[in-house]
């Protein structure tokens, strides 16, 4: 199996910057400016969920179950992904090429898919005894460890977010 070339990559993101949505990003006014808002608006949303989750799973507000906060912010944290990738591919399509070559948004890319891993580990792993430690009692420490790596790769994945602007 042979590995893309570059003139494939070159090819779809040349196809998908003449696109008219991404003429339409560039040439409205006021588009990129409300859906850069859209995203800020899902970040802001999902983060919040994320780290009042992480929060609870580090200690604070033991008398709130695990299981139930979880239940509360999973549809705050899934709605805001239907905002934030959307609105995401959108600005994308505008520049392709100038994301695409920024360090700073692959960083971006990366930091979020260590998120999205470090979710899925804590979920298929450490959450699965949640019963024996869901309301008044400590989490184990892994389960902590994790809430940390997550706030911190959120809050990095935000800085990048910021530092796209000026890079």
């Amino acid at each position: 199996m042979q590995a893309p070339q570059a003139g494939a990559t070159q090819g779809w993101m040349d196809r998908l910057g003449d696109s008219s949505l991404a003429l339409a990003m560039r040439s409205e006014l006021w588009l990129y400016p409300l859906v850069e808002v859209v995203h800020i608006i899902g970040f802001s949303v999902l983060v919040g969920a994320v780290v009042m989750f992480d929060l609870r799973v580090l200690g604070l507000s033991k008398g709130i179950a695990v299981t139930a906060l979880a239940r509360h912010l999973l549809p705050w944290a899934v709605a805001a992904l239907l905002l934030i990738v959307p609105a995401g591919l959108m600005m994308f399509s505008a520049h392709p090429h100038d994301f695409a070559g920024n360090n700073v948004f692959i960083l971006k890319l990366c930091l979020i898919a260590a998120a999205g891993l470090n979710a899925l580990l804590f979920h298929v792993g450490t959450y699965r005894s949640v019963e024996q430690w869901n309301t008044g009692h400590q989490a184990p420490s892994l389960a902590r460890l994790q809430a940390l790596v997550s706030m911190a790769l959120w809050v990095s994945v935000i800085l990048c977010g910021r530092l796209l602007a000026y890079t």
